[in-house]
């Protein structure tokens, strides 16, 4: 019995206990403006930014330049996790950080409005006859890899392209929930002008994936010009191919998340990002 008693007492000091524990605090309303959301990402410990945009930008979820951050209006509905990785992307010191952090910004499904939506188109697969030339371009893609990015890219799919007609290729950047990131070139551009010229192309969808991977806008901006220049190929959208005639386009695909984040160190952040729009090289 005196077991009992002490046990009973022992368990009604835990009941006392349990009945005078402060109920957890209710969550945080969710952030409506994007004053609200700069608030909530500097209690999460933002730096360095003093303004907030919200935008309607698909193509690009997340960028900073100059002390002003855009987001995509749908991350007002984030959870605490998705807006830490915000936090992370923007002040993020090295590349796996920001890695990290951009996938789980784009993981984060934002829904579009019903009017908006239009049924996704399934990206094209390398036809079987065309395999040896896809592995052949992931080798290259390895080497350059390896020579003028010290083997810092990640090792993504090289597919061969029949629908390409007028354009060389393109990088295609990750899609949250969807396909990864890969590079397209044209299988017409690799018969009409050969290896030479192909893995030009090539390089130069290779400066878009160090573009994603690194956190800046994936376009033919600044950046891209000074790092093409730094591997040595041409530092626009266009070039020359064939010897001559007219210059053929190259260009980065359309992602259908966020930008990418898009944007980085420099100036932007890509997230989770989301490609930018295409455009003709």
């Amino acid at each position: 019995m005196r077991f009992l008693g002490v046990r009973g007492r022992a368990a009604d000091a835990a009941q006392l206990a349990l009945d005078f524990e402060p109920p957890a605090p209710p969550p945080p309303p969710a952030p409506r403006t994007a004053e609200e959301l700069l608030a909530r990402l500097r209690e999460l410990g933002l730096q360095g930014i003093t303004r907030c945009r919200l935008t309607h930008n698909r193509t690009v979820m997340v960028s900073y330049k100059a002390g002003e951050l855009r987001i995509h209006e749908g991350y007002l509905a984030a959870p605490p996790d998705v807006l830490q990785a915000v936090v992370a992307f923007v002040g993020g010191r090295t590349r796996a950080a920001r890695r990290a952090a951009q996938a789980v910004i784009l993981a984060f499904r934002i829904e579009r409005p019903a009017a908006e939506r239009r049924p996704s188109r399934p990206r094209e697969r390398t036809r079987p006859e065309d395999e040896p030339l896809a592995r052949a371009l992931a080798e290259h893609h390895a080497r350059l890899n390896a020579r003028h990015f010290g083997g810092q890219l990640a090792a993504i799919p090289v597919r061969v392209s029949r629908r390409l007609k007028t354009r060389l290729g393109h990088y295609a950047m990750a899609a949250p929930g969807g396909d990864g990131a890969e590079i397209v070139i044209g299988y017409r551009h690799l018969r009409r002008h050969g290896w030479e010229e192909t893995l030009h192309t090539l390089l130069h969808e290779m400066v878009h994936q160090w573009q994603d991977e690194v956190g800046l806008p994936v376009d033919h901006g600044r950046a891209f010009r000074a790092k093409a220049r730094a591997v040595g190929i041409t530092p626009s959208a266009r070039r020359l191919v064939g010897g001559g005639g007219r210059a053929a386009p190259t260009r980065p695909a359309r992602s259908p998340a966020a930008e990418q984040l898009s944007g980085s160190p420099p100036a932007r952040t890509p997230l989770a990002a989301s490609s930018p729009p295409r455009r003709r090289r």
